[in-house]
């Protein structure tokens, strides 16, 4: 990668947490702000602002920031602006997903979720599967080498399966699986194909029709935008589907799939955090056509970071990488001999290292990997710096040598 074209220090200097001192490992549980999102939520919030429409101006404020981050979303992902939903968060938007779609299913019906992923996109199938007297088919994945292959999906696959979830890439291991190859084998099955893309986004250029997926939901705040969830889909498919909803509400697509008055502060931000991504390798083309020059940028950044830190952990004694996968975020779960992981969160926390313990809702990998409490997981992200590493390496060593 050209070290030039991602200038770390500009990137960095965008973010006024980070003037705090802290390195920050914590960015899969939500990552640090820039200035430009934050302003761009402070100024929708002091704009005249009303429910949508087109008579005042308080009205167009609002339609314009939605029709605006529709858009945005869409450049990022590679969606029409036309399937994009926003909600609370991921979690609330597959829970309304998966009530809405077992409408559809019933005794016979198969839905198949994977044990690589985080329990947003397991429990939600799982009791809407449940609810309506459908099976629950499980894919697993090698604990070995924390590989989730076409080969594991195909096991469970047969002619009643109706949907297949799986991550994009595990939160809590890193792992990418296949997912253009998945989807051919779902679609072959003649099911529909949910990936939980919340990991991924914020470390690799997404292209939804790319990789196959009929629904693809992430969460803006885990690639430095606001706390709110999008889930993105092909227009024509939501509009077979009738989720519970308001009387008078409207049954357009997507809107008739956001409940309430949406956050437009939050929206504004999400459009914002498009054109920060967009730029942080990029200048010139469209926004979509930045962002993929960017993220590609994001991913060799981070990369070559994943590659040092994991260097540095094979030199220290009685530290176990449990994240091997070929193809993975630079996302590392460890855990040590003879000592609790919850103890290497606080020693690192004492040196401000933010670098947290646990199985982060990813219940169904740790319980795999026999990993109760989980393990020390290190997050790397676009603002992540040499400095950050070697910190973190030091911290780490200190910690092994107690």
């Amino acid at each position: 990668m050209n070290e030039q074209r991602y200038d770390i220090e500009k990137i960095r200097a965008h973010f006024p947490a980070l003037r705090a001192g802290a390195a920050h490992f914590d960015g899969p549980g939500g990552s640090q702000v820039p200035d430009v999102v934050a302003d761009a939520v402070r100024d929708a919030m002091v704009s005249p602002m009303a429910n949508r429409g087109r008579v005042t101006a308080a009205e167009r404020t609002a339609d314009d920031i939605t029709v605006g981050a529709r858009q945005a979303m869409a450049d990022l992902l590679n969606g029409e602006p036309g399937g994009v939903v926003f909600g609370r968060s991921m979690t609330q938007l597959t829970y309304d997903l998966s009530r809405a779609l077992a409408k559809g299913w019933g005794p016979g019906d198969e839905v198949v979720v994977s044990r690589l992923d985080h329990d947003a996109n397991v429990r939600p199938w799982v009791q809407a599967a449940e609810a309506v007297g459908a099976t629950v088919r499980w894919i697993d994945f090698d604990p070995e080498t924390t590989e989730l292959t076409t080969t594991h999906v195909a096991a469970v696959l047969s002619g009643r399966t109706r949907l297949v979830a799986v991550t994009g890439a595990s939160n809590l291991l890193g792992t990418r699986p296949p997912l253009a190859a998945i989807a051919d084998l779902v679609h072959h099955a003649g099911a529909l194909f949910f990936v939980d893309g919340v990991h991924l986004t914020a470390h690799h250029p997404v292209d939804v029709v790319a990789c196959g997926a009929d629904f693809f939901a992430c969460s803006p705040y885990k690639f430095l935008g606001p706390h709110c969830g999008v889930l993105v889909a092909r227009p024509d498919l939501l509009e077979t589907i009738h989720p519970d909803k308001l009387l008078p509400a409207t049954d357009d697509v997507p809107e008739r799939f956001e409940l309430g008055t949406l956050p437009y502060e939050l929206l504004a931000g999400c459009t914002a955090t498009a054109d920060f991504l967009s730029g942080l390798a990029s200048t010139a083309g469209t926004r979509r056509a930045r962002i993929v020059e960017s993220m590609t940028a994001v991913a060799e950044h981070e990369d070559r970071l994943r590659e040092k830190v994991e260097a540095g952990l094979a030199e220290l004694p009685g530290v176990t990488l449990h994240s091997k996968a070929a193809s993975r975020t630079p996302t590392l779960l460890i855990t040590f001999d003879g000592k609790a992981v919850r103890d290497a969160h606080v020693f690192l926390a004492e040196l401000n290292i933010n670098a947290p313990a646990g199985s982060f809702y990813a219940i169904e990998p740790a319980r795999r990997l026999g990993l109760d409490e989980g393990g020390l997981r290190i997050g790397l992200a676009p603002y992540t710096d040499d400095e950050d590493i070697d910190r973190l390496l030091a911290g780490l060593a200190r910690f092994t040598e107690r």
